[in-house]
């Protein structure tokens, strides 16, 4: 039986079969051979994108469609996403916390098998690629973007499976498997400190090859200002700040800031001018129901769309500036929003979000924009007390989005609450918040704002630190994998 480059890596994990139709599919073809792929780059070029198809593709069920289903969870865990309504009961014990506290849980299992498949493709590539008859520019395109995908698994995995990563130092505590070849035997989790060494050399691997790479011409693939994008989220995790601001600096260079008019399009076109990384959608690759917008636009026909509008923390949103194009993401009082037949008008609700149309769920899911790179480099300016540079940098984002914005005089913890302020409104939706609370060892405060104690039963804090904070290890993992250690119960 031929090896295919779909193969998971982490010992065996959900017992997939190399000859099952599965992961890497793209048009028109379902898999591919490892012998054929690497034989020529052309033919790689298919590995690669099947990495990015992998992301916005439909899985199991309604809850695991890709990246943007990710987006989705880290928002629900969050305090500034709010359901209205129970809808037809997705994403519902997310919002409780009791989906990731449970090993047994569908989507706790999607979560860790995601983004391991997508190291388990990005290790064929790495390992093969060096063979490949073609351009020397084409391989270090396409092995340059396997070690970015690789490096931002490992981010995504660490931060949902561990405890938080200490700046201070130590690390010790459990991370995760790190694995850069594909193998069956189990393999054991290494301390968080290993995972962050491995996911910033593969990060410097991704830049170096990168920066010598023809630029791809589509956003869906990665290039060199991504790949620092990605070193800077993960030197802002680690608290190394002038990391962070260096590699967000640098990433984006070159990215032009939208209009307010486009702010206000819909966040579903790539070709936007700030917009990094996203996962283009044509009408031929619809994930219908499971889609990104099928979940968090205000206009696509979908039950949960209907009766389960997504809003805005009420409390957070009385906090924006009149005069700021973001006020106008959410409606007050559910006016000016435009709903499928038969959908329900809820205070607060969202209308950043757009699908093609009420009939189709089409559109491409933002990964990564330059706004958050302005947002990481004031964020680390602040905390190593350059708060002029800071205030600066903060500037030229919020004043694009609000013409009335006067530059910061705040210094310390104020300036610093001033940034953060402007990354909650400015990243609504897009898949932050519960890494940033973590990232933090800030405390979840639901209280005070229009969520319902009904729908959230009754779960409206989560104090900082607690076991509650990470995720557990899939019960199938557990029973396939007997050198993996489960967190604290």
């Amino acid at each position: 039986m031929k090896n295919f480059i779909y193969i998971l890596s982490a010992a065996a994990l959900f017992s997939f079969s190399a000859c099952k139709k599965d992961y890497l599919d793209t048009m028109p073809t379902d898999s591919y051979a490892s012998d054929q792929v690497f034989t020529t780059v052309d033919n790689a070029w298919n590995a690669i994108n099947g990495i990015h198809r992998s992301l916005y593709k439909q899985y199991d069920n309604q809850d695991q469609g890709g990246q943007g289903s990710m987006m989705i969870i880290n928002d629900m865990l969050g305090e500034d996403l709010v359901m209205t309504a129970a809808g037809n009961s997705w994403y519902n014990p997310t919002y409780k916390w009791t989906m990731h506290r449970n090993s047994s849980a569908s989507l706790l299992k999607y979560s860790y098998l995601f983004y391991y498949k997508i190291i388990s493709n990005a290790n064929m590539i790495i390992n093969n690629i060096d063979g490949a008859v073609g351009s020397e520019s084409d391989r270090k395109n396409i092995k340059g973007q396997a070690y970015a995908y690789r490096a931002w698994a490992m981010w995504n995995l660490v931060q949902y499976f561990a405890i938080r990563y200490d700046g201070s130092g130590g690390n010790t505590q459990l991370g995760v498997p790190v694995l850069t070849t594909n193998v069956t035997e189990g393999q054991p989790r290494a301390t968080v400190e290993e995972v962050y060494k491995q996911m910033n050399m593969d990060a410097d691997s991704a830049i170096a090859d990168l920066t010598v790479a023809s630029a791809p011409n589509n956003k869906s693939h990665i290039n060199v200002n991504t790949a620092k994008g990605i070193k800077a989220r993960i030197a802002l995790t680690q608290q190394h700040w002038a990391d962070a601001a260096k590699y967000a600096a640098e990433a984006k260079a070159g990215y032009t800031l939208m209009t307010n008019a486009s702010y206000q399009a819909g966040f579903n076109d790539y070709t936007n001018s700030e917009w990094m990384w996203g996962s283009h959608q044509i009408s031929e690759q619809t994930s219908y129901f499971y889609s990104f917008f099928a979940f968090m636009s205000c206009n696509f026909n979908s039950t949960n769309i209907r009766t389960n509008p997504k809003a805005i923390n009420s409390t957070l949103y009385n906090q924006i500036s009149a005069t700021d194009v973001r006020k106008k993401m959410w409606s007050v009082d559910g006016s000016g929003v435009t709903v499928p037949s038969g959908g329900l008008l809820k205070p607060y609700m969202n209308k950043k979000f757009l699908a093609a149309s009420s009939s189709s769920s089409i559109g491409d899911v933002p990964i990564m924009r330059a706004a958050e790179m302005y947002l990481i480099e004031a964020e680390a300016d602040a905390r190593m007390g350059q708060d002029a540079a800071a205030a600066d940098v903060l500037y030229t984002l919020a004043v694009n989005r609000d013409p009335g914005y006067v530059k910061s005089t705040s210094t310390g913890d104020a300036l610093l609450k001033e940034i953060l302020f402007q990354r909650r409104i400015e990243l609504w939706g897009e898949g932050f918040r519960f890494f940033d609370l973590k990232r933090m060892n800030a405390a979840l405060d639901r209280t005070g704002a229009n969520h319902s104690t009904t729908l959230t039963s009754g779960l409206m804090t989560m104090p900082a630190g607690d076991k509650q904070w990470q995720f557990l290890i899939p019960q199938d993992e557990i029973n396939a994998n007997k050198a993996v250690i489960q967190n604290d119960l």
